[in-house]
């Protein structure tokens, strides 16, 4: 199926496809977990497959298997905060960045102010050709914030 800016896919089935994949029960499931929400972990899809009540969730091995064949497909970005477990979203493809909070863990998006990738530019790309900056802000969000703060 063709797809365009115009038309784009609708359902998980038409997007694994549109990326070359096959659209097995398990890549769908592991889709519709990550629709219900962004910066899961690989055990919080785990959770939302199992509380979907879908019989074909994949095993463990599995589930990290979709996951990394998604990932490459480029259907998913996992993203790794230091001292966290990696996360993954479906906000693929337009260099966004993140805020975590020290405290909860909370991870919100951040658009690239400068629209365009990479968003930076290092002093010296010692010959790498750059195509994505990525960047993480640390804080404490406002609900973890004392009030007095």
């Amino acid at each position: 199926m063709e797809t365009s800016a115009k038309n784009p896919p609708r359902t998980a089935t038409e997007l694994l496809r549109q990326k070359g994949l096959r659209s097995t029960a398990q890549r769908r499931a592991v889709l519709d977990a990550l629709t219900a929400g962004s910066h899961a972990t690989a055990a919080e899809v785990e959770q939302r497959i199992e509380a979907a009540h879908l019989a074909a969730g994949p095993s463990r091995q599995g589930l990290y298997n979709v996951l990394d064949d998604l990932t490459r497909a480029g259907l998913v970005r996992c993203i790794e905060p230091a001292g966290s477990p990696t996360r993954y979203e479906l906000r693929v493809g337009d260099n966004h960045h993140h805020l975590v909070c020290r405290v909860c863990g909370r991870i919100e998006d951040v658009d690239c102010t400068v629209g365009a990738a990479p968003c930076l530019d290092p002093l010296d790309a010692r010959g790498f050709s750059l195509d994505e900056a990525e960047i993480t802000w640390w804080g404490v969000c406002e609900a973890c914030r004392p009030a007095d703060a």
